[in-house]
């Protein structure tokens, strides 16, 4: 047997930068991949939740109006928590329409936390006209979309955990976008898809072309998703969005509380009609549909977001703010007057939709959402058969290789 000592050792070379990204790239989309394709299919169906939830509840929506007169706020919430004792109506949905019926969101349990289902009322005599149809359902999508329905909620682990892919899918986007950078830049390469290719150069193509054509909806999607699951994220948003200042609360906020030993005061329901009236007389002469959020018993005021007659986009929304002991105007915001960062601050969770860009927008966001597991599926068999080829080559140079070491032998 000739001796070892003194061959040489050949060192085994380092992987090229090429030959990194690539490993990151698939490690990341077999673990993350799997869960933004849960994330994507959730977030495609709550991407029209509120036009499944009024097609559903199209015989509660609608209520005949007669001769008779719409009751005030303040008479509604007190009509509708004596047919719902313990509850305490938390806002009003109201519209335009003589024909609508009014939705009502309740306030949550003080001590479990949890938010009872909304109902339907007629505004004409208050009367309950059943639960809001698969709200729950939603409810249950939605937190699995957000935090995977891990306990804690958004202060559970799961929420870090969609955080993270959101974080994986952008470099999954910017490793994908590198490893397909060709040698010819031609708009056949970048966006056809070559499906007469066999084998595994078909998967591939489809697999890069559709990265390539969903990349920016992608992005829109993680970057304004990241926002709900890191507080710096959040806070540098704001930042470039509306500069420095822009967490600062205004004044008369609902939620923002007095002094700590100043006594909670009761909230007076007559308030409640004087805003609402002042409201219709002023700011919302033109308002089509009105939410009015009602403040908590020491909280300083009336919140009412509305948006004007005709339109549903929620970037139109609008806002204004009543005194909670008063019913004064305090404060009075028109989306149509704020700058676009601004806008975009304030509606991140329909950015993250696209419904802020509009309708046509909407649908490509929720086929992109829609695409994410058949994307995440194109990448699994990506990987499943370069595996498998990767085995039938070594194979094949064993089976090459034996011949030669017998006759060597000989």
């Amino acid at each position: 047997m000739p001796s070892q000592i003194g061959r040489a050792v050949t060192p085994t070379p380092l992987p090229s930068f090429r030959s990194v990204l690539f490993r990151l790239h698939w490690a990341l989309g077999l673990t993350a991949g799997l869960v933004l394709a849960l994330t994507g299919l959730t977030g495609a169906l709550m991407s029209y939740e509120e036009a499944v939830t009024a097609f559903a509840d199209r015989d509660r929506t609608v209520v005949a109006q007669g001769r008779r007169q719409a009751m005030s706020p303040a008479a509604i919430t007190a009509r509708i928590e004596v047919q719902a004792p313990g509850l305490r109506v938390n806002a009003l949905t109201l519209s335009d329409d003589p024909t609508a019926s009014v939705r009502v969101r309740f306030a949550r349990d003080p001590k479990t936390g949890e938010r009872p289902g909304s109902i339907y009322a007629d505004p004409y005599d208050g009367v309950s006209l059943g639960p809001v149809r698969l709200e729950a359902a939603f409810g249950t999508v939605r937190a699995l979309h957000r935090w995977l329905l891990i306990s804690g909620e958004g202060k559970g682990w799961g929420r870090t955990v969609t955080g993270a892919c959101a974080l994986a899918l952008i470099a999954v986007l910017a490793t994908g976008l590198y490893l397909r950078w060709p040698r010819l830049h031609r708009w056949r390469i970048w966006l056809k898809p070559n499906l007469f290719r066999p084998g595994r150069p078909r998967w591939w193509s489809l697999h890069a072309v559709m990265g390539t054509w969903l990349a920016p909806v992608y992005l829109v999607i993680a970057l304004s998703g990241l926002t709900w699951s890191y507080a710096w994220v959040k806070d540098g948003a704001t930042w470039l969005l509306v500069g420095r200042g822009g967490e600062a609360r205004p004044a008369g906020e609902p939620g923002r509380r007095g002094p700590v030993d100043a006594p909670a005061k009761a909230f007076d329901p007559a308030v409640l009609d004087r805003a609402w009236t002042a409201f219709r007389a002023g700011e919302g002469r033109e308002a089509g549909l009105a939410n009015i959020t009602l403040p908590e018993p020491d909280a300083r005021a009336i919140r009412i977001r509305w948006l004007p007659a005709g339109t549903d986009a929620p970037s139109a929304r609008n806002e204004v703010r009543y005194d909670a002991t008063t019913g004064v105007m305090l404060a009075a915001w028109r989306s149509a007057d704020l700058p676009l960062g601004r806008r975009i601050a304030d509606n991140m969770l329909e950015v993250h939709r696209g419904r802020f860009f509009g309708d046509p927008f909407a649908l490509l966001f929720c086929l992109a959402a829609l695409a994410m597991p058949a994307f995440a599926a194109t990448g699994l068999t990506l990987y499943v058969l370069r595996r498998r080829a990767g085995r039938a080559g070594r194979a094949a140079a064993t089976s090459a290789a034996t011949p030669a070491t017998t006759r060597g032998n000989r």
